[in-house]
Formats: C-alpha cells, structure tokens, sequence
C-alpha cells in the first residue's frame, strides 16, 4: 500500500501565498505521476498541476502563471507553491499520485487539506 501524506494548507489573505507539500510513503516502486486536485463546495474536483516521470508539468489554465508544481524525487514528495492566491482557489486540495509497485500501477489520494482564500 501507499500513503498520501499532504501538509501546508491553510487561511490566507487575497494576494498571499501558500505552499502544500505531499510526501508518499510505502510500496512506492516509481511514481509515474504526482499531482493536486481540488474540489470547491457544489462543484467537482478538478485537476490543479501534476507531474509526470519524466518531468513534464501540467497546469489548469485557471492556475497558469500563478502556481509552481516542483518535486523531490529522492523523497518521494510534491510541492505546489501557491502565489497571488485569489477567492476562488478556495477548495480542498488532495495529493494524487499514481504508483507503479513492482506488480502494477495503481492511483492513490490524499484525505485532503483545505485552503482558504479570504479577508
């Protein structure tokens, strides 16, 4: 099994930043792909940044510009550095990670770190 262990959420004001960290642990073989989604009140999760093995980054148009997905290979761990935070990017925000163990692939999730973005 993998775990998803995310940290660095929070409150914050309108124009401030964050930073989330998201460190898997356990049968973790390669991680071919690392990443945050978010899901606001009344809407559904949607992709924020992920990236893949091989070290390209893809961002939702919505945080282009504003948000850096960055990662430690030897520590297994994400990074998303959050600037010029607006209202909107209020949500949870869960840690994906899709696994290769040996055997197989396989997705894993965070239990979520909420954000949010207010004055």
């Amino acid at each position: 099994q993998v775990q998803l262990v995310e940290s660095g959420g929070g409150l914050v004001q309108p124009g401030g930043s964050l930073r989330l960290s998201c460190a898997a642990s356990g049968r973790v073989f390669r991680i071919n792909a690392m990443g945050w989604y978010r899901q606001a009140p009344g809407k559904d999760r949607e992709l924020v940044a992920v990236v893949i093995s091989g070290g390209s980054t893809n961002y939702a148009d919505s945080v282009t510009g504003r948000f850096t997905i960055s990662r430690d290979i030897a520590k297994n761990t994400v990074y998303l550095q959050m600037n010029s935070l607006e209202p909107e990017d209020t949500a949870v925000y869960y840690c994906y990670a899709k696994v290769y163990n040996g055997l197989g692939s396989s997705e894993y999730w965070g239990q979520g770190t909420q954000v949010t973005v207010s004055s």
